[in-house]
């Protein structure tokens, strides 16, 4: 009989939870020593809970910070270290591959074939190159066009779990859900505007649980990507967003450039605030490693809903924080739409406090922007105590969650909201709903 094999999970509170439950849950020939956390505070010294471990693992398991690692493979012997998250370069992946091997363990990555659901029902996926490309402004916009078509699309999204990680499955239709299930700032301004949409969102730990559930509402399930993730769910039309801002990033981040290799359509984003060179320099770029997907050209037009409050005044922009942290952008949509008003953006920087100043130095790229970290809710009041002391006349919430209500700011507060609109023909809506048309056409012929 074959010796057991020890593995250490290396994640950030997403992808290593599903790849568990689907390829390790119960094979008996494994056994997961430990989680490590990356990316996402609060994880680490939690434990992965019994309840979604499965018989082999009456205790739960433990996680860890990656920092850990090498003292964790020495410690518990392992014999594999699995590497189970995104939006990281290709170089970081190989220097933890080098942490393992320097230990004595071996590193693997798990592939579509081995993770990838596969449902009953058609499955479109929204995923990028890079996070904050406009994965889910792309997909309100595609659930719109689906439900115009006659569809009845279900959404999911890619796991948030922040806060009880026993949540199996996870649905949110109203505000009232939202506000109700004491979720991340994260969570809400993912789920907020899809709500406001129309669409019912599901979420969750355990995916398997989460595509029957979604499966019995819908008769097409949208993939929201997180970070630049790949789908849980086999695709049957893969929509991948580029993003022109940051021209050269499709080839050089793991596992983004999976997703444009893989790629049924190629979603050039933000075309309406890159310059031409920089549209043309990307689209090059995607065609090189995909020249056979078809390409769709899209503006992310912002609009303010209240512009007054911050035309021609001193506002404190709230950017969406995963864009700004590790998605490394200086900056994102809610600068962008203070500057087309005239406003001046004040910089509150040198007003942090706690872990919103550790933020400013763990990503040293940060413009005079405020990430909307709140992963918990010390760090919400910190955001809280932070805002109240910038200086500025007004605040201009780029961000999804409605962050006025949430944190009772004071000042006058506007929101941005983003809308995505077609800049070539076919239109993407068309695109797709052709790629599904010819999808049951095929099926209708087995």
């Amino acid at each position: 009989m074959a010796a057991v094999r020890k593995v250490i999970i290396l994640g950030a509170a997403g992808r290593d939870f599903h790849n568990f439950n689907v390829f390790f849950r119960g094979a008996a020939q494994y056994r997961v020593v430990a989680f490590t956390a990356a990316q996402i505070p609060n994880i680490a010294n939690r434990t992965y809970p019994a309840s979604l471990c499965g018989a082999l693992y009456p205790q739960g398991i433990p996680i860890f910070a990656e920092t850990e690692l090498a003292r964790l493979i020495r410690e518990h012997q392992a014999d594999d270290v699995v590497f189970c998250y995104s939006d990281v370069t290709h170089s970081h992946v190989m220097h933890l591959a080098s942490i393992a091997f320097a230990n004595g363990a071996s590193f693997a990555l798990l592939g579509p074939g081995d993770t990838m659901l596969r449902a009953g029902l058609p499955v479109v996926a929204v995923v990028a190159a890079r996070t904050g490309a406009g994965k889910s402004t792309i997909s309100r916009y595609l659930f719109s066009a689906l439900r115009a078509a006659g569809a009845k699309p279900v959404v999911v999204r890619h796991p948030m779990p922040y806060g009880p990680l026993d949540r199996g499955v996870e649905r949110y239709r109203t505000s009232a859900d939202i506000v109700g299930a004491d979720l991340s700032i994260e969570e809400m301004e993912e789920y907020q505007p899809h709500v406001d949409n129309g669409a019912a969102v599901y979420a969750g730990v355990d995916y398997s649980a989460v595509l029957e559930r979604a499966s019995a509402e819908g008769d097409v399930i949208l993939w929201d990507g997180g970070n630049n993730d790949m789908a849980f769910f086999k695709p049957d039309v893969t929509v991948t967003v580029l993003d022109p801002l940051r021209p050269g990033e499709e080839e050089g981040y793991f596992p983004g450039e999976a997703n444009v290799r893989a790629a049924d359509v190629l979603v050039i984003s933000k075309v309406n605030a890159a310059g031409a060179a920089n549209v043309d320099a990307t689209l090059r770029a995607a065609r090189k490693l995909n020249p056979q997907a078809q390409v769709a050209m899209m503006a992310l037009e912002e609009r303010v809903d209240r512009p007054q409050l911050v035309r021609g005044r001193k506002v404190l922009v709230i950017e969406d924080g995963p864009s700004v942290t590790h998605g490394r952008m200086a900056e994102a949509g809610g600068a962008r739409a203070a500057r087309l008003l005239g406003a001046s953006l004040v910089d509150p920087r040198a007003h942090a406090l706690g872990s919103i100043a550790a933020a400013y130095e763990q990503y040293p790229h940060l413009g005079p922007v405020l990430p909307a970290l709140g992963y918990s809710r010390e760090q919400r009041e910190d955001l809280r105590r932070t805002i109240a002391r910038v200086p500025c006349e007004a605040v201009l919430l780029g961000t999804g969650a409605d962050l006025a209500q949430i944190l009772q700011i004071a000042l006058p507060a506007a929101r941005v909201e983003v809308e995505a609109r077609d800049r070539s023909a076919p239109s993407l809506a068309n695109m797709v709903c052709s790629l599904l048309e010819q999808l049951r056409a095929r099926a209708g012929r087995l």
